[in-house]
């Protein structure tokens, strides 16, 4: 339930911010097909690595089951043989590219995907 509860958070900082620095609207503007594409793919690359961490891993080991006594298989295959967290590395290509397709090319389009980054790093590095 946290987890929800922290993604619902999350979305609503991210929904908030473009709101505010969009004068009201919701709307994309100023972008153009590079960002928008560019965009859509780091949105569906980051998906793609969750879903498999998830696939990979099921519920249990992807909310720190082992953690609370459970048995986790170690996995070395795909996602993991391309990052050592590939969700961590899945949340921040979602997030880069939701901000590309928001807010780009506005002087404030990187602000909350780079903090998004320390945080995501921070808790990499905390994790080990």
């Amino acid at each position: 339930m946290l987890f929800y509860g922290f993604k619902i958070l999350q979305f609503m900082v991210f929904i908030g911010w473009c709101y505010f620095h969009g004068n009201g609207s919701l709307v994309p503007r100023g972008g153009n097909l590079w960002s928008l594409a560019s965009g859509v793919a780091l949105i569906v690359s980051g998906q793609t690595l969750n879903l498999s961490v998830f696939y990979q891993l099921g519920k249990v080991g992807v909310f720190y089951g082992d953690k609370f006594g459970y048995r986790v298989a170690w996995c070395h295959g795909f996602p993991f043989s391309l990052f050592k967290h590939p969700q961590y590395a899945g949340a921040l290509f979602s997030i880069w590219g939701f901000f590309l397709i928001m807010r780009f090319p506005h002087d404030d389009w990187y602000l909350l995907p780079l903090l998004e980054t320390g945080y995501y790093t921070l808790g990499a590095y905390l994790e080990r």
